[in-house]
């Protein structure tokens, strides 16, 4: 088979593949209960509607039994617009669409080094990669509530990723910040890692955006940010199972509220200066030139993922679905698909957010199991958010010796002694 037939039949043999998982996923979604049917796309549209009507953006709930409120800054209302112009059925099946090419594009990019291996084969490689990577619980949640993070994780990566970008480095990050509170943190990453105009950039993106909203909402726009941000109940009670956060598992033991929040307060500071420490490492040894180009992208890519897991850990509130950044954990971790150690962890990964741990802890909490099993089904419960902790560490220690084993001696010994100034140093 000649080379353009071979990508012919790699392109269709990639869509097929794909197929296989993302139509049962729309299928199952698109024919739930008409009251669980993606009800977070349901308050995107709505606040869509309200716009159109005059009505006040944070006043609504959605219909029951879900009774929900719009919790995102104005100008994703403004985003919103589009979707109350179409009919229910019809945004349905536009959001999946959108969730579908968000995540074919994170997977395009965590990936590259190995679908750059794969060659004329490479689409469809891709293809069983994007149906792999919707398995994960974080990522069929996507689908599940009509969700928005893979948009935002999407946009964060090309942002930081793409070696030559046609728009200002950090365009893309501050429309994601305007969107959504939490990319914010890729303020700070690109400071670490001193790209301080993509940081001025990704601010004055963000900044603009919300004072052109102001501009066309300024009532809603105080609402927001003086009001409706501050208010912790709308997000719905932050003790329950899917809340993955630190403070999340935190709440969960159910300690003195003094406790808890000083506790919480100084583990988030130590994730964060560690989180941050090793998105510097892997972003600055990524750039270093000391790495294969294969390992280069991959430590850009778990610098991106630290991140983005930075801001899921600390965050007051993290739902399951805010875990998307395990699209880039799996990616960086897999490289060019060489070293088994590396594939075998990022299978462990893959595997370990498919199944639903979290969930099946809920099962040995109640207080007549006996206390060890309560406090196995407690670290049961949090298992997500703990993984994503244990991840800073598997990226930010774990990869970096295995990237350094892969390199060959003479260059380790140079960049060891490089390394001596503090800047890469693993």
């Amino acid at each position: 088979m000649s080379g353009p037939w071979r990508r012919r039949f790699a392109a269709a043999a990639g869509v097929a593949a794909a197929a296989l998982v993302l139509v049962p996923t729309a299928v199952r979604w698109l024919t739930n209960p008409a009251d669980q049917r993606l009800v977070d796309l349901d308050v995107y549209r709505t606040a869509g509607i309200a716009l159109m009507r005059g009505e006040p953006l944070y006043d609504f709930l959605t219909e029951p039994p879900q009774l929900l409120p719009f919790t995102y800054p104005p100008f994703s209302a403004l985003l919103s617009a589009p979707l109350a112009w179409m009919p229910w059925p019809v945004a349905q099946v536009v959001m999946i669409l959108l969730i579908y090419a968000a995540l074919a594009v994170s997977v395009r990019y965590a990936f590259r080094p190995l679908l750059a291996r794969a060659g004329d084969w490479s689409p469809l490689v891709l293809g069983v990669l994007v149906a792999l990577l919707l398995c994960p619980m974080p990522l069929r949640d996507q689908v599940r509530f009509g969700q928005v993070d893979l948009f935002l994780v999407a946009l964060c990566v090309v942002d930081c990723a793409t070696p030559r970008a046609r728009w200002p480095r950090g365009l893309l990050v501050g429309l994601a910040m305007a969107i959504k509170l939490v990319p914010g943190v890729f303020l700070i990453y690109f400071l670490v890692t001193r790209r301080r105009e993509a940081a001025v950039n990704a601010l004055f993106t963000a900044a603009g955006a919300t004072l052109f909203t102001f501009a066309l909402l300024p009532q809603d726009s105080l609402r927001f940010w003086f009001g409706a941000l501050l208010e912790g109940d709308r997000v719905g009670s932050n003790y329950v199972t899917a809340n993955q956060a630190v403070r999340g598992f935190l709440l969960r033991m159910y300690w003195p509220d003094p406790v808890t929040v000083a506790v919480w307060l100084v583990v988030v500071a130590l994730l964060a200066w560690t989180g941050f420490r090793y998105a510097r490492r892997l972003s600055l040894l990524g750039a270093s030139g000391l790495l294969s180009p294969a390992n280069s992208w991959s430590a850009e890519q778990a610098g991106i993922a630290v991140t983005g897991l930075v801001a899921v850990i600390v965050s007051p509130v993290s739902w399951i679905h805010h875990l998307a950044w395990i699209v880039l954990v799996v990616g960086a971790l897999a490289g060019d698909g060489r070293n088994l150690r590396r594939c075998s962890a990022a299978a462990g990964v893959w595997l370990f957010y498919v199944l639903t741990i979290p969930w099946w802890g809920t099962g040995h909490i109640q207080a007549a199991k006996p206390l060890w099993e309560q406090a196995l089904g407690r670290i049961m419960q949090s298992s997500y958010g703990l993984g994503a902790v244990t991840l800073l560490f598997v990226l930010g220690s774990w990869l970096v010796s295995e990237m350094w084993r892969e390199t060959p001696t003479d260059q380790r010994d140079e960049s060891r002694t490089d390394a001596s100034t503090g800047t890469y140093a693993p």
